[in-house]
């Protein structure tokens, strides 16, 4: 067993724990910092850190939505629309990222995730709820979904730190797009594990259980802690912020190496 793969199963836990907290609240699975954690303790990006970081954002999405939904936050004729075109873009974004150097995959993680915490930190968005005007939205909401199927695919981003501000754009208050994304990442975040997994096999089941428990109890405790405690203009805040500061960390990544 490598040393680090050994300081992993100690770190991990505890540092995913947080992490799922934090990120339940923004409608997002921590896939944008499990990621770049796990590469950074020498698990192999391609083959190890995405896989696991997709499974991750999967358990920490299901379970801050289970909470979301019980709430009755979550907006479901805006997640069905976003969810439609996934199914078929997240695999061709799992097929580009094995033919895509490393270093590209990063930059694309950064780009995203950049873009995402300019749109929220900016507070713009039309004057006029474009989620209202149905079928345009539920347009929107498709083409959106399709290209996050990509990117989430390519990344191993669930998506959700572009689909809050979207949601946002389209007129939904801040924790109600967030709940609502929550929603949505699950689904990205499965369909783009199960591509990875397609052409990826090397899975650590320890590593992957120890991780799985941290993030269930973390992600539970997060958004119980945003519906009872947040207020719309405090999620808003936090998400632009944790966002930037991915965004700063994956450009360092990938390219002061």
């Amino acid at each position: 067993m490598e040393s680090s793969h050994l300081i992993a199963y100690i770190v991990t836990p505890v540092t995913f724990f947080i992490i799922a907290f934090v990120f339940a609240m923004l409608g997002m699975g921590g896939g944008q910092l499990y990621i770049p954690i796990l590469v950074f303790l020498g698990f192999d990006m391609k083959t190890e850190a995405v896989p696991l970081g997709l499974f991750l954002n999967m358990l920490t999405t299901l379970i801050s939505s289970v909470t979301y939904a019980m709430k009755k936050m979550i907006r479901w004729d805006m997640l069905i629309p976003f969810v439609i075109l996934m199914f078929g873009s997240a695999p061709l974004g799992a097929w580009v990222n094995v033919n895509l150097p490393t270093k590209w995959v990063i930059f694309s993680f950064a780009t995203v995730a950049l873009l995402s915490a300019f749109l929220m930190l900016s507070g713009w968005r039309p004057k006029k709820a474009i989620a209202e005007e149905r079928v345009k939205a539920w347009i929107i909401a498709a083409l959106a979904g399709g290209a996050l199927g990509f990117i989430s695919g390519l990344t191993g981003l669930g998506g959700g730190n572009l689909i809050v501000p979207i949601l946002y754009i389209l007129g939904l208050q801040a924790k109600i797009a967030a709940a609502t994304a929550s929603g949505i990442v699950v689904f990205s975040s499965t369909i783009s594990l199960i591509s990875h997994l397609h052409f990826h096999e090397k899975v650590d089941l320890l590593l992957w259980t120890l991780t799985a428990v941290s993030v269930i109890v973390g992600s539970r405790l997060g958004a119980l802690f945003m519906v009872e405690k947040l207020s719309n203009r405090g999620v808003k805040r936090l998400f632009g912020i944790v966002v930037l500061i991915v965004a700063i960390l994956m450009y360092y990544k990938a390219f002061m190496k």
